[in-house]
């Protein structure tokens, strides 16, 4: 155990002493440490177990302590989300376990092979039961354990605010690490960053795209620094529209959105481009349902004046604007003809034929990767797999967060916002995901969405006689 381990395991066990709300707050901060190995698995090839996953352990226990298994067990209930989420962790566990050997030997898939010690590499081999079969797993129950603690939380002892104040906790430490990488790249003193980069991964920490530096802060490259920069963006800049905390929250958000772009990342600027149409909307709709709110006026002066802006920069400046297209081209046009982009499109295709080889019931969760969410979902689990996926989605997104619906008008921006993050993780990973695991964060969000749109249940002593059973009956056994 090193370092991060260490400080890990020490602030969990203080949290298993101090308020629950606080070890809400230090499990999302925890998941800004995407490179941070608290230790590493021998028996599993170096397989690193990474700090928000140890801590994890810590928040479920703490939440456990606090409710009991009662409000876990109803974050999983039927309709709720999180059922459909149990069926799919309990059918991805099932198809690790016998899909590899089922389909061993029927097609190859692009996986990872770990050495004790040294780096992973990424190879093309024969379908078998590996290591990777096991480290999924072991996430896939962490997102479901991550989901339920939320939910549990958030029904029982935690609030909207609770939600607000560990986004912008995390917010603001991952811009911290953002302006360190910067400072320590040109210093020549990256070396302060080690004891967050210790994961057995391929760390890209030192390279540099038309001239800036591709910010990766506490993350092993630029592309997952903006994945992660990009959620927390999406949920603040929510939160702002709805005029929560507006002055803090504008400000953070203006900062990601600068990281972001100083982040070079494809990955960025093409999310950037689904994401701010659907604050928009979000926006645009919060309005209608609750006038006051959604900044409708600023939206539209916005995006009336920035064809102006952009012809005022062509016109006054021709240097620059041949300066931005070239660094645009390098970044996102000249993409597929990189060496990277070929190296995504082979993942992509090979991900695709695992699908076919294994007569679409996919090869088993953690047996391939791919370089789009969509194929690793196919390639892995098949076409069960992915319509189980797609129910858990649909009915986080159907999810009613108008204010009507949701006890509060904050709880219902924070609903929205947390959704917001929620489709932006899935947009990131549509374009650049891997693996199975989207991180836990999106549990986060998931279960604090399915969370705050329950109704609230009606108090006993208010109701009429009848509904004085129901209650008892029905939502005792739920809540």
């Amino acid at each position: 155990m090193n370092f991060m381990g260490l400080l890990t395991f020490v602030v969990g066990m203080a949290m298993l002493a101090a308020p629950v709300r606080w070890s809400f707050t230090v499990m999302i901060l925890s998941t800004v440490f995407g490179a941070a190995a608290a230790f590493s698995v021998p028996g599993l090839g170096g397989a690193s177990v990474l700090v928000p996953s140890l801590f994890l352990l810590f928040f479920g226990v703490r939440l456990f302590l606090a409710y009991g298994e009662g409000p876990l067990f109803a974050a999983l209930a039927p309709p709720r989300p999180g059922f459909c989420l149990l069926v799919l962790t309990v059918f991805g566990l099932t198809t690790a376990v016998f899909f590899p050997r089922l389909f061993q030997g029927m097609t190859e898939t692009m996986t990872v092979e770990r050495s004790v010690g040294g780096r992973n590499f990424i190879s093309l081999v024969p379908l078998k039961f590996s290591s990777n079969n096991i480290t999924q797993s072991v996430y896939a129950v962490g997102g479901l354990i991550c989901f339920a603690s939320t939910f549990a939380f958030i029904r029982r002892g935690g609030t909207s605010t609770n939600l607000i104040n560990g986004m912008l906790v995390v917010a603001s430490v991952n811009l911290s690490f953002a302006l360190a990488d910067i400072i320590t790249y040109f210093s020549h003193t990256e070396f302060l960053l080690g004891f967050v980069r210790t994961a057995n991964y391929a760390l890209l920490t030192n390279a540099e795209k038309g001239g800036l530096k591709r910010i990766s802060g506490t993350f092993p490259e630029a592309s997952a620094f903006a994945d992660f920069t990009l959620v927390l963006f999406a949920m603040i800049a929510s939160l702002w529209l709805s005029g929560v905390r507006s002055r803090t929250t504008g400000i953070i958000a203006g900062l990601l959105l600068v990281a972001l772009i100083l982040s070079t990342s494809a990955t960025a600027l093409v999310g950037l481009g689904v994401v701010l149409p659907v604050l928009c909307l979000q926006s645009f709709l919060a309005s209608r349902s609750e006038p006051g709110t959604g900044r409708p006026v600023m939206i539209v002066a916005i995006m009336a004046a920035m064809p102006l802006v952009i012809l005022f920069v062509l016109i006054a400046m021709p240097d620059l604007a041949n300066g931005l297209h070239d660094f645009l081209d390098e970044m996102l046009f000249s993409k597929a003809d990189s060496q990277s982009g070929r190296e995504r499109f082979m993942w992509n295709a090979m991900a695709y034929q695992t699908f076919i080889d294994t007569l679409g019931f996919g090869a088993g969760l953690g047996s391939a990767r791919a370089s789009s969410f969509g194929l690793v979902l196919l390639s892995n689990l098949g076409v069960i797999g992915a319509l189980i996926f797609a129910i858990f989605v649909l009915l986080i997104l159907k999810a009613d967060t108008r204010p009507g619906r949701i006890s509060s008008s904050e709880a219902a921006a924070v609903a929205r916002a947390a959704k917001a993050g929620f489709i932006t993780v899935l947009v990131s990973a549509a374009t650049s995901g891997t693996v199975y695991d989207l991180g836990l964060m999106f549990y986060i969000l998931a279960g604090s969405v399915s969370a705050l749109t329950v109704p609230s249940p009606v108090r006993v002593n208010d109701a009429p006689p009848a509904a004085r059973m129901r209650h008892i009956g029905v939502v005792g056994r739920l809540q």
